[in-house]
């Protein structure tokens, strides 16, 4: 299996990573009796469940990219050093990336969301060129 497929797989650990927390968070603020309601006149969150809800917003957007390419790179026989490292580079962002945001360390989560957007860049010029 290629590294991109191997850390396709294990993204789907890091996506269940960012709904738990979210889920968490969210708990800890609204309660379990109003997050199992319908949820009708919501009050605006607690800062901790408006980072979890913006962290896992934020890795949906770039996840399905990370699928696209890694899937890109095995179809088209193109995993190479660049969609190697790429995959890489973003997976471990990502992972360090709900911490970071959480824990709400100015400046540290944007470095790390350039970061990993670099890795998808490099995932995709290892691909297309």
């Amino acid at each position: 299996m290629t590294v991109e497929m191997t850390l396709l797989i294990w993204s789907t650990a890091v996506a269940a990573a960012y709904i738990a927390a979210q889920s968490v968070v969210y708990r800890l603020d609204y309660g379990v009796i109003f997050a199992g309601s319908a949820r009708d006149n919501e009050r605006a969150p607690g800062i901790m469940a408006a980072r979890g809800a913006k962290a896992l917003h934020n890795f949906l957007e770039t996840y399905g990219i990370f699928i696209a390419l890694a899937v890109a790179s095995v179809l088209t026989e193109r995993s190479n050093g660049l969609t190697q490292w790429g995959a890489q580079i973003w997976f471990w962002m990502r992972l360090i990336y709900l911490p970071a945001y959480l824990s709400g360390i100015p400046f540290l989560r944007s470095g790390i969301w350039m970061v990993s957007a670099i890795g998808l860049i490099m995932m995709f010029v290892g691909i297309a060129f």
